[in-house]
């Protein structure tokens, strides 16, 4: 089977992410596809595995195997979980519904360590950019404030919200260029300051629930299994 069959034919869940679905989107943005596909389990019989991922067959669109996609989400992996989190959703089967309806199971405070630690590898570049041209790319910092305030709102209030709401017209200023970058580092500081506070009372639970995201990969491979081919 080829790949892009396996998102043409077995998508499960579908949306748009990127700055669409941040609500930051301006004239020429990009529209980000994800989904989450689910290989037929004879597929698995095999020497030769299913691809845990594909990207395409249209532009700007990737997605993710089932497994691949609950293994990482967790892991508390910010990409795939905010994936779940879209205001953008395109498609979902019963399949798909059922893994939105699980979407609580993944979260955590391992959030926290994960977040953070993507943050740390944007800011190095943000960084690298500014000690290279005088300046970061503007982008890129807003889309880390989106992410740092998303984090420590995720760890006050236990749910994860995509959408930046309220905070879009001081983002996109960011954007512009029309916030000096040390106001942008004393924003990105505070944040990161404001999540490790919250972890400690955050709602979330120390883990993710592991066993009610497996028990439902296993009836879907077993219905799979079942299924005429």
């Amino acid at each position: 089977m080829r790949p892009e069959s396996l998102v043409e034919d077995h998508t499960i869940y579908a949306c748009v992410m990127g700055s669409r679905a941040f609500g930051l989107a301006t004239e020429g943005s990009d529209t980000d596809r994800r989904g989450v596909f689910l290989a037929p389990t004879p597929l698995f019989w095999r020497f030769e595995k299913p691809p845990t991922h594909v990207e395409g067959p249209a532009e700007e669109q990737f997605s993710w195997e089932l497994e691949r996609f609950c293994g990482l989400a967790l892991r508390a992996n910010p990409n795939i979980l905010e994936c779940l989190y879209s205001p953008l959703v395109e498609y979902a089967d019963a399949t798909g519904r059922e893994l939105l309806s699980l979407r609580e199971a993944f979260l955590s405070r391992r959030t926290h360590e994960t977040f953070t630690r993507y943050a740390l590898g944007q800011r190095r570049k943000l960084d690298a950019d500014v000690r290279t041209h005088g300046a970061p790319r503007w982008k890129h910092a807003m889309h880390l404030l989106r992410l740092l305030t998303s984090a420590r709102d995720l760890l006050r209030t236990g749910t994860l919200t995509v959408d930046a709401g309220d905070h879009r017209e001081p983002l996109l200023a960011v954007k512009r260029g029309e916030v000096p970058w040390p106001e942008v580092e004393a924003r990105m500081a505070r944040l990161e300051r404001e999540a490790a506070e919250a972890v400690h009372r955050s709602p979330l639970p120390a883990e993710p629930d592991r066993r009610r995201v497996e028990d439902f990969l296993v009836r879907t491979r077993r219905a799979s299994a079942l299924r005429p081919s």
